[in-house]
């Protein structure tokens, strides 16, 4: 009688083995510890401000001190709360455009690169398109039209986002179809969809990875251009929002636009360090992994 492994038990390894293989690359433990710090400051924000950050409590432009660790705006605002509740928009901003992004490059870029033909010439002239739209100044002109909100820009950055990402899993696609697990599972019998994602779609994720992290990347960027030139949710604190505000104290309040800055740049560093960790830690395991 023959047993069935415990999927349970196997897996465990597997997670084990991966997150081990995460952490020996300095990468991958850079974005680790800095990616981390970023989500859990974005998960306790509330509990970690000690104010509310649209709301006045001490004098105008007052420097680092005990009382405010990062010191206090033009409207007596305290520094430190916008910091620790912007991270959370940021963050909403950066997981929405990538999970949308992604969902939708690497659904156009495996389709297009396994079909070839005219479905593969159709969706290629389309991800052209969308490639060469201006995100910046749509995201300008949709806020234009419709009002500002973060809603609207997850959706008008995730839907101009993808174009980048379907071409490199196409490519990565093509190369891949006539291997012979595919052809061996188009032997078996198997289905267009079950090939897609039980084959190619493992096989093409490493490589992935890095660019979903760049979109995440430029996602918060983005979002902080637009607060920094004032076309950001006025009703939501953000990064770039802090940035603007400093523009004009510069001289006289160096700490409105140095820790809102350093902020970004932890949030952009860490998820691009992050997902060059991931790519080298899955393609590692793909390459060590056998196929028949």
């Amino acid at each position: 009688m023959l047993e069935t492994p415990d999927l349970r038990r196997t897996a465990e390894p597997r997670r084990r083995s991966g997150l081990r293989r995460l952490t020996r690359s300095t990468s991958g433990v850079v974005g680790l510890g800095l990616t981390a710090v970023v989500v859990v400051v974005a998960v306790v924000a509330p509990w970690l401000s000690p104010h509310p950050p649209f709301s006045s409590v001490a004098p105008s432009l007052e420097p680092p001190s005990s009382a405010h660790l990062m010191g206090t705006d033009a409207l007596g605002r305290d520094v430190l709360s916008g910091v620790l509740l912007g991270a959370r928009t940021s963050l909403l901003v950066a997981v929405g455009v990538g999970l949308l992004a992604a969902l939708i490059g690497i659904s156009v870029g495996l389709l297009s690169g396994y079909t070839a033909g005219r479905i593969d010439d159709v969706m290629m002239r389309a991800t052209e398109f969308v490639q060469v739209l201006p995100r910046f100044f749509l995201a300008v002109v949709v806020f234009a039209l419709f009002g500002p909100g973060i809603d609207r820009l997850i959706v008008v950055l995730g839907l101009t986002s993808w174009a980048v990402l379907a071409r490199v899993v196409r490519s990565e696609t093509l190369s891949l179809r006539q291997r012979g697990f595919v052809l061996a599972a188009r032997a078996l019998g198997a289905r267009w969809p079950r090939i897609l994602l039980r084959e190619l779609l493992p096989a093409v994720l490493p490589s992935t990875l890095t660019f979903v992290g760049l979109i995440m990347a430029q996602a918060i960027l983005l979002e902080a251009s637009l607060g920094f030139l004032g076309l950001g949710d006025p009703n939501a604190m953000t990064w770039g929002f802090l940035a603007g505000q400093a523009q004009r104290y510069l001289r006289v309040a160096w700490w409105l636009s140095v820790f809102p800055g350093v902020a970004i740049m932890i949030a952009v560093l860490g998820i691009n360090q992050l997902g060059d960790g991931l790519t080298e830690a899955l393609g590692r395991r793909s390459s060590s992994r056998p196929r028949a």
